[in-house]
């Protein structure tokens, strides 16, 4: 929130002086009236990082694996919390298998449709471990249609 907040406190300050260009010295001020506004925010209970999370959790959770939500919660410099992660971890494999059934309604034919799919998973976050057993065979339901050789 500061680093969108930032840019937009030096523009307000530099418009205010009238100067166009701001010195270290008023970049500092904007800086320090942006962290009052947090502080502020978190200190009136407007501002929650747990919220954040859980939201994020929420919104990513049944398009995403636990490797693509860590990264985004760790690129906006939060953690996923113990009572989350392990709902998550417990969760990935069924998460896994919708993403799969949603892209591809078809179990792979052959090698390279396995492949594919699996490379779909990762890109979306899943650990090769889950890939691996939301991809294994004996998991699909029988197809009715199929012979079963007896």
């Amino acid at each position: 929130m500061r680093r969108k907040l930032l840019p937009h406190a030096v523009a307000e300050l530099a418009a205010a002086t009238g100067d166009g260009a701001t010195d270290p010295e008023a970049r500092a001020s904007a800086a320090a009236r942006v962290d009052a506004v947090l502080d502020w925010l978190e200190t009136h209970n407007y501002l929650s990082q747990e919220r954040f999370v859980e939201s994020r959790v929420h919104a990513r959770s049944a398009r995403f694996g636990n490797l693509r939500i860590r990264q985004e919660l760790k690129q906006h410099q939060v953690a996923l919390g113990a009572d989350a992660a392990q709902a998550l971890k417990d969760s990935e494999l069924a998460r896994a298998r919708a993403v799969r059934e949603r892209k591809f309604p078809m179990w792979p034919a052959d090698a390279a449709e396995r492949a594919r799919q699996a490379r779909f998973l990762a890109g979306r976050g899943f650990s090769p471990d889950v890939i691996s057993r939301a991809l294994r065979g004996a998991s699909r339901p029988r197809d009715p249609d199929e012979d079963d050789g007896g």
